[in-house]
């Protein structure tokens, strides 16, 4: 059984973050390792959540958001987290899509100003 637990500093090294880290997933309930003394070790239910955790802060997702992914993913099955995530994915792509128009309308602003200042400049 011990083969396929990682120890903290196997974990932290595994997902590139820092003990600090680590340790607050573990403070806020995201994360619940096997403790033996003051030592954690992390098994493949505690490496897939911590996947599913850094995949969804990539995506922009909320600790809090994240949380109700691994609830429903434990209390309800894969069926409705699978239908959840569709759902969270779908609001999320439509924020993202807002977010790279307003930053597509900066650009082309900012190029305007830049371009304008350099003629001026060079008249």
């Amino acid at each position: 059984m011990l083969d396929d637990l990682l120890n903290f500093k196997d974990m932290c090294a595994r997902f590139e973050v820092t003990p600090r880290t680590l340790r607050y997933y573990e403070y806020i309930e995201l994360l619940q390792p096997h403790k033996e003394g003051r030592a954690r070790f992390y098994g493949p239910r505690e490496v897939r959540r911590m996947e599913v955790i850094l995949r969804g802060k990539r995506f922009g997702f909320s600790l809090e958001e994240i949380r109700q992914w691994l609830i429903l993913s434990q209390s309800q099955g894969p069926a409705a987290e699978r239908q959840s995530i569709v759902a969270i994915a779908d609001r999320k792509l439509d924020e993202l899509t807002r977010q790279r128009e307003a930053l597509d309308r900066a650009i082309v602003d900012l190029r305007a100003m830049r371009d304008d200042a350099a003629q001026r400049q060079a008249d």
